[in-house]
């Protein structure tokens, strides 16, 4: 009975953090505008990819914990299963030096959780969120 309740504890503070998480994804997407690129280093470090056209730049940095989903129904004597893995690509457009905007790439969370796996390559953007200012 107690293994249930603290697995049921567990779960749900694991999905609070998935929200969290999702909603700090989603925040970054407006909050980062403007950032310069020697913002965008210093808090998410070099990126995994560039791409340029002109004056635009297109950063793009692998996000996620490997965060699998498992699901498994079976039977008497059989069992099938499915599993996928949740990712990110945040791309990072910039124009003129500037964050023009943010996009997120792949499976990138739940139903409830959208964007929550590219939270990890922007965590540390998030945490100097006053530095988000244009200079």
């Amino acid at each position: 009975m107690q293994i249930g309740i603290l697995a049921g504890l567990a779960a749900f503070l694991l999905a609070g953090c998935a929200i969290q998480r999702a909603q700090m994804a989603a925040e970054a997407q407006t909050t980062m505008i403007g950032m310069s690129k020697e913002q965008v280093l210093a808090c998410m470090g070099p990126p995994m990819t560039k791409a340029s056209e002109g004056a635009t730049e297109v950063w793009s940095y692998a996000s996620g914990n490997a965060h699998t989903d498992v699901a498994v129904s079976g039977g008497r004597g059989w069992a099938t299963g499915v599993s996928s893995q949740r990712y990110c690509t945040v791309n990072v457009t910039m124009t003129g030096g500037r964050v023009a905007r943010l996009n997120y790439v792949g499976p990138t969370g739940g139903l409830l959780t959208p964007g929550e796996q590219c939270a990890f390559a922007l965590q540390n953007c998030a945490a100097q969120v006053t530095a988000f200012a244009p200079m």
